[in-house]
């Protein structure tokens, strides 16, 4: 014969009192969060050139992976989004690039579009359009400053590019380009040259191999990386640190470029 089954533990009433209070404080904390960034948003949302007849599409543009629900497999999230805006982005500067420069051959223009698409250039659009506070980003998530990484600015500002040609087609996404981007497309009269670019030429100017990039460290959860690169070349080394491998090479070659004082 089966004994009965033996009662579980008896909760502590003492033991969960201090977490009720800790749990309402979060709980409202969140609340307050979700408020100001929805408000944030409402203000964003008046200074596009495009009023959605999806809004829930600017809502997910804004929506970082860290407060995305798991349960749909983060498919809430602003990435699928990003992923879209990236390729509007590309096509919609390469258009106005070769209309504003026709004077210019290909690979000047592609010097002028990799840094106009670049992460620190849509980090800089996206802090200019007070993207940072409309972002849903957990409160724990905020306070650490994941909403304000120029990463997680520029990919945003793609997400919300996805959004604007979802909803609108290509005139919105060209709209807002041509209007936030204005004053980098006009900053330059000659074709901009990244770091790393430059020390290549440097060195091959004067026969030195290429530099070599090597990953050092990458630290960090998945949504808040650190990357540390280390370039060497013409007996000499400096290290860089970014958001991403692309931007610790860059940082890197800045470095480098100082120290052989080219």
């Amino acid at each position: 014969m089966k004994g009965r089954p033996q009662p579980g533990p008896v909760p502590d009433p003492q033991a969960e009192a201090p977490r009720a209070p800790r749990r309402r404080r979060a709980e409202a904390e969140a609340a307050a969060g979700r408020a100001a960034q929805d408000q944030a948003l409402q203000a964003l949302a008046v200074t596009l050139p495009h009023r959605f007849a999806r809004p829930e599409l600017l809502a997910e543009a804004l929506t970082h992976r860290s407060a995305a629900d798991p349960r749909r497999h983060l498919l809430d999230s602003n990435e699928r989004l990003e992923f879209l805006g990236d390729r509007v982005l590309a096509l919609v500067m390469a258009e106005w690039l070769a209309e504003r420069f026709p004077e210019e051959r290909e690979g000047a223009l592609g010097k002028r579009l990799g840094a106009l698409v670049s992460a620190e250039a849509l980090a800089q659009v996206a802090e200019r359009m007070g993207l940072g506070p409309a972002l849903r980003v957990p409160p724990g998530e905020m306070r650490a400053g994941v909403g304000n990484r120029a990463s997680v600015l520029a990919d945003a500002l793609e997400a919300l590019l996805g959004a604007l040609y979802l909803d609108g087609g290509l005139d919105p996404a060209r709209a807002l380009v041509r209007r936030e981007w204005l004053p980098l497309v006009e900053a330059s009269a000659r074709p901009p040259v990244s770091p790393k670019t430059r020390l290549q030429e440097w060195l091959q100017g004067r026969g030195h191999p290429l530099p070599a990039y090597v990953l050092v460290s990458s630290s960090g959860p998945s949504h808040n990386p650190i990357f540390v690169v280390r370039v060497a070349a013409a007996g000499q080394e400096a290290e860089g640190m970014g958001e991403s491998k692309r931007a610790a090479e860059q940082a890197a070659a800045e470095g480098l470029l100082a120290r052989l004082g080219a």
